[in-house]
């Protein structure tokens, strides 16, 4: 009797879990998940790009001004 009652519950359980997966792959749940997963891709590499612009632009001002390149036009 009590392995019988186990048995029902982990089928209860087991149902609502494979139910709840299920459900979570509707069409409309997989697009906004990767359209979220999209914008929030997106934002990273907008950052990355702007860090990496940002530190390149320090560089090259601290290199122009150690080799004294600070006026281009009369490097030759």
């Amino acid at each position: 009797m009590i392995r019988r009652l186990f048995y029902m519950a982990l089928g209860a359980f087991g149902a609502v879990w494979v139910m709840r997966k299920l459900q979570a792959l509707k069409p409309d749940h997989v697009a906004r998940r990767a359209a979220d997963g999209a914008s929030g891709l997106l934002l990273q590499v907008r950052d990355f790009t702007s860090d990496a612009l940002g530190e390149a632009a320090d560089r090259e001002i601290e290199l122009r001004s150690r080799f004294g390149l600070d006026n281009p036009d009369t490097t030759h």
